[in-house]
């Protein structure tokens, strides 16, 4: 399998490993990416669904029925369903976020892309992403998958992350840039 050896490393990492080695089995990649995707845009919309991933109050039981039920509810694939079940029944659901993003990146090696996160002060269209990716292939010789956030307090531009390099063309460091220069 397609591993880095820092996925591997971390709990999450492990439980996406398992997971991305599953759906390659049921040759349902894509249909776990997309179901991850869905989980979390959940997870950025709903306070109630950060809660019940992160309390300790929450029971197994009642955590693996309530994921359950939010996953039927979203109309998340099947195998993706009963891994949230497995999360939930070893009070693991509050790595599912960083489960998610090794996922991604998984999915993204083994299909020769490199990964970018992106961040942006509002959301992009189709063909504003399809622009990107494009400048980011040629940039670094390779697809790329884009991971998109919205964050208004970058105030315009955008951030993007591959790997260990980071791009910031945000107009907030601008901003504290020329504050910092012109202080002297």
């Amino acid at each position: 399998m397609e591993n880095s050896g820092a996925i591997q490393a971390s709990l999450a990492g492990r439980y996406a490993s398992a997971l991305f080695g599953l759906a390659r089995e049921a040759k349902s990649i894509e249909a776990v990416e997309a179901s991850l995707s869905t989980l979390d845009s959940a997870f950025a919309q709903s306070d109630d669904l950060r809660r019940l991933i992160s309390s300790p109050l929450v029971s197994r039981e009642g955590a693996t029925a309530a994921i359950k039920a939010v996953a039927q509810e979203l109309g998340l694939d099947p195998l993706t369903t009963n891994f949230l079940g497995v999360l939930a029944t070893n009070r693991r659901l509050n790595k599912a976020a960083s489960v998610i993003t090794a996922f991604r990146e998984l999915a993204a090696n083994f299909r020769g892309e490199a990964t970018a996160d992106v961040t942006t002060a509002h959301p992009l269209d189709d063909s504003q992403v399809t622009a990107l990716k494009a400048k980011l292939k040629a940039r670094i010789g390779r697809d790329v998958a884009v991971t998109l956030k919205t964050d208004p307090a970058i105030l315009g531009g955008l951030i993007v992350k591959i790997g260990s390099q980071m791009i910031d063309g945000s107009i907030r460091t601008r901003l504290n840039t020329l504050a910092h220069a012109m202080k002297g």
